[in-house]
């Protein structure tokens, strides 16, 4: 796990300014190799054979190739077998990646399973190739200037660059509906990610991306019961393959599912289990046990399998630093009030470990948001409620089941109400782009319509939102964060099971409970989905938060930015959050990051360039 960085022409003082831009990411070394027209720079995060022999930029036996790569390779040991005769100096997973090149070309990433970024420069065929892993757990940006490539595990990097600042209207149009930026957007003019189970290959001045990855069929039983049976298996199987590690291991605790899930399967191979949770600190009036309601059943849970818990807590005071903090390390906004106890949460868990684990994806293979319910109920109900009588009587809440199957349903399920965008936003910069973006994942049949949006989240918001912030918040402490819900073998066979095993219209995630009932503890089958959040609402109403609001919340305070929103319906709406007349937690944070972000990282707006 690890920061690397490169561009396609030599400058050893700007490899070594990107280095140092991403230095959190690797704090066990740094290094560069600078020839043959390019530059390519590495931070290390030694977890895999940390001795300096496999310190990168590797390069192969016959030095043809250099390698820098960020991430784990899980099953490097079983690819490493089939490499017979290259003549191995290291036990890491990076050197078996350069072999694996050598032997299948660009059909090695396709051996691979695990969560990668990497930059692989061919001297023989003059080829720089670019490759993010098949579910994007790995960031990698790029961006193309005067027919050259830079690209980087983050974007702070690429700045180090005379790159645009100026912002990217249509991205700013996705993040005003979803909060996030999907790929292959960012918020940058001119600065792009590189989509998941993709290689992009630079020669001869062009750069060429294209997929790798082709959907491989795993056989489900056609049986329900067999189908449970064979999931735990699938599941407790990738999570000992992902214990791989010669530094201290231990594993995320939120009191919910599927981290008790992965902490169960853990608890079967290994002793002395590290666990760490994050909860707040809160007045009585405050709620403290609504928002502690999680970190409460955490504890019960690792009490329950002996391990070593750790626990921290967040109060509303720590909020104010926090928050520019992980606004800095996101690179570009996601307004998700959570990304402060995630900070809090990898700087602590460092202490005591490199590596942890946690229960991300289960909700998006498996069919755990409640929002998936709500839509089945949706198609159940334009399918056997005739459609005058939806149109005539049926009206209020009932009505927003009313909705066409593809981007009109998914819209309501994701997108921020357009009536809310005009109350703040001014109207000539808001597009229907993320309508448009978001079609591709739809067909408009009621019959796929559930498959459909199941991948739409997984393909989406999955990776530009949920991994996209756990990925930054942890490697902002130098903290590798594992996901083994998202092992390739467990999403293929999440793939093949039906959607009706998964969402039914009294419960989510109905066949990964199955799977573990009477394994892990029954308590936590009795728990309200909850989600996990933050008091970021009692937040803005605390005097130091308040203060900071109000300062970013205004025209003067970026003024690059400060035609894009009416500030005097702005501070109503704070005004009045603050006040308890009314909610707006939601828009006011994604003002509040996108403000901060606006400031940190010198945005633009086209009108002023």
């Amino acid at each position: 796990m690890c920061g690397i960085n490169g561009f396609t022409y030599e400058d050893t003082e700007l490899i070594t300014r990107m280095n140092n831009a991403t230095k959190h990411r690797g704090p066990d070394g740094t290094g560069a190799w600078v020839r043959d027209g390019i530059s390519l720079g590495h931070n290390r995060l030694a977890i895999i054979d940390p001795r300096d022999i496999a310190a990168q930029p590797m390069q192969s036996a016959d030095g043809t190739c250099v390698l820098i790569f960020n991430g784990e390779i899980y099953n490097f040991r079983d690819v490493r077998k089939e490499l017979v005769g290259y003549p191995f100096k290291t036990e890491s997973d990076t050197e078996v990646i350069i072999a694996a090149y050598q032997r299948w070309g660009q059909d090695a990433w396709k051996k691979l399973n695990g969560i990668f970024a990497l930059a692989l420069y061919d001297s023989k065929n003059k080829t720089l190739t670019l490759v993010r892993d098949p579910k994007g757990v790995k960031p990698l940006y790029y961006a193309r200037q005067n027919k050259q490539i830079i690209f980087s595990s983050e974007i702070k990097a690429i700045l180090e660059h005379p790159v645009s600042r100026v912002l990217n209207m249509d991205a700013f149009n996705h993040y005003l509906r979803v909060l996030y930026v999907p790929a292959p957007h960012t918020m940058f003019q001119g600065i792009q990610k590189l989509p998941p189970g993709h290689a992009g290959i630079f020669h001869a001045g062009t750069f060429a991306v294209s997929t790798y990855v082709t959907e491989t069929a795993v056989h489900v039983p056609t049986q329900y019961r067999e189908r449970v049976a064979h999931l735990s298996g699938v599941i407790d199987t990738a999570v000992a393959r992902q214990l791989v590690s010669d530094k201290p291991l231990g594993i995320y605790l939120s009191g919910g599912i599927d981290s008790s899930i992965v902490l169960d399967a853990v608890s079967r191979v290994r002793d002395n289990i590290d666990t760490f949770s994050v909860g707040f600190t809160l007045s009585e009036q405050e709620e403290p046990e609504k928002f502690n309601a999680d970190f409460n059943m955490a504890r019960i849970t690792a009490r329950h399998y002996g391990t070593h818990h750790h626990e921290v807590l967040v109060s509303s005071d720590d909020a104010v630093g926090l928050i520019q903090d992980a606004v800095w390390h996101l690179d570009e906004p996601i307004a998700n009030p959570t990304v402060v106890p995630m900070f809090v949460l990898a700087r602590f868990a460092k202490k005591d470990v490199d590596v942890v684990l946690g229960g991300d994806g289960g909700d998006e293979l498996f069919g755990g948001y409640d929002r998936y319910r709500l839509a089945r109920l949706s198609s159940l109900y334009r399918t056997y409620i005739p459609h005058y009588l939806r149109d005539k009587f049926y009206t209020g809440n009932l009505a927003k089941l009313n909705t066409r199957p593809g981007v009109e349903r998914f819209a309501q399920f994701l997108f921020q109400k357009e009536n809310t965008l005009a109350r703040f936003v001014v109207g000539k910069y808001l597009s229907q782009i993320p309508y448009e973006h978001f079609t591709q994942f739809f067909s408009g049949t009621e019959q796929s319509f559930m498959d459909e949006f199941l991948n739409a989240d997984e393909m989406s918001w999955l990776v530009d939102e949920s991994l996209t912030r756990s990925d930054k918040m942890a490697m902002a402490s130098g903290l590798e964060a594992r996901v083994p819900l998202l092992d390739l073998e467990v999403v293929r066979y999440a793939h093949g099971i039906p959607v009706g095993d998964k969402v039914t219209l009294g419960a989510t995630k109905k066949i990964l409970k199955d799977a573990y009932r009477g394994r892990i503890p029954d308590f936590l089958f009795h728990q309200p989905k909850r989600g996990w959040f933050s008091p970021g609402a009692k937040w803005l109403r605390h005097e130091r938060v308040r203060a900071l609001v109000r300062e970013v919340l205004s025209p003067e305070y970026h003024s690059d930015t400060a035609g894009l929103f009416d500030w005097e319906k702005v501070t109503n709406m704070f005004r009045a959050h603050e006040e308890q007349k009314e909610y707006h937690l939601t828009a006011l944070w994604a003002l509040i990051t996108f403000q901060l972000w606006a400031k940190q990282y010198m945005i633009s707006t086209t009108e002023n360039v």
